[in-house]
């Protein structure tokens, strides 16, 4: 990376997972359920691996 500097996984897995549940929620508000569906599962993915990365951080 540029100048030695190193991205933070958890800041990015953070960053993704805000943005999943923000379009998942943008679904089922417009009444895409099964866009929803497939969203959230996402979105969970997400938080499971976020969770992973805080306990390894620990």
């Amino acid at each position: 990376m540029m100048f030695g500097l190193q991205a933070n996984p958890i800041k990015k897995l953070e960053k993704a997972y805000a943005k999943k549940t923000a379009e998942a929620l943008a679904a089922q508000r417009a009444g895409r359920m099964p866009e929803f569906a497939k969203l959230s599962s996402e979105a969970e993915e997400l938080g499971q691996k976020l969770d992973q990365a805080r306990n390894r951080e620990v």
